[in-house]
C-alpha cells in the first residue's frame, strides 16, 4: 500500500515529506495562532523524547512537544464531554496527548511543560485541539528536569 506524502518546506527541518496519516486538523486553535489548522508531528531524532508540532501552513511556526511518561510525570487528566465531542471521541483508547514544551535557548536544563493544555489528538479522525483543563491546578510551566543543585547539596551532608 502507497503512503500518501505530502512535501512541505520548514525553516527548521528544510524540506519534509510528511506522511499523511500525520496530518492533523485543528478544530479548536492552539491558543494565540487561530488562523492555523493543519499540523504534523516531525521526529527530528528518532531517539529523542521530543517531536515536533510542525504547522503546514507556516513554515516558521513549530512546536517541541513531549509524552509526559518520558520524563515519568504523572499525569492524568479528565476530558470534558464537550470536548471529547468536538473530536469526535468515542473512547479512550482513540487519545494522543501531547504537551507543549518551553525550552530556553541559554538553559535548556530549565526547560519545562505545559500541563494545564495539552494538545489532544484523535488518533482515529486525526482531529485535535489545544484543550484548557478546566478547574485544574496543574501548572503551566512545570519543570522537565530535577534541579541539579538540589541532588548536589543532597550529597554534601
Amino acid at each position: 500500500m502507497e503512503k500518501n506524502l505530502e512535501k512541505i518546506q520548514t525553516t527548521r527541518f528544510g524540506e519534509v515529506e510528511v506522511d499523511g496519516s500525520l496530518l492533523f486538523n485543528f478544530v479548536s486553535p492552539i491558543i494565540g495562532y487561530s488562523d492555523k489548522k493543519r499540523f504534523t508531528l516531525i521526529d527530528y531524532r528518532p531517539d529523542s523524547p521530543f517531536k515536533w508540532l510542525q504547522s503546514m501552513e507556516d513554515k516558521d511556526l513549530a512546536f517541541p512537544v513531549t509524552l509526559c511518561s518520558y520524563f515519568d510525570i504523572d499525569y492524568q487528566f479528565e476530558l470534558s464531554d464537550e470536548d471529547a465531542q468536538t473530536l469526535g471521541i468515542k473512547s479512550a483508547d482513540e487519545i494522543l496527548a501531547l504537551n507543549i514544551v518551553t525550552i530556553p535557548q541559554i538553559n535548556p536544563q530549565g526547560a519545562t511543560i505545559n500541563l494545564l493544555a495539552p494538545i489532544v489528538i484523535n488518533t482515529t479522525n486525526n482531529n485535535a485541539m489545544q484543550v484548557i483543563l478546566r478547574d485544574s491546578k496543574l501548572p503551566v510551566r512545570h519543570p522537565l528536569f530535577e534541579k541539579q543543585e538540589k541532588k548536589s547539596d543532597e550529597g554534601a551532608k
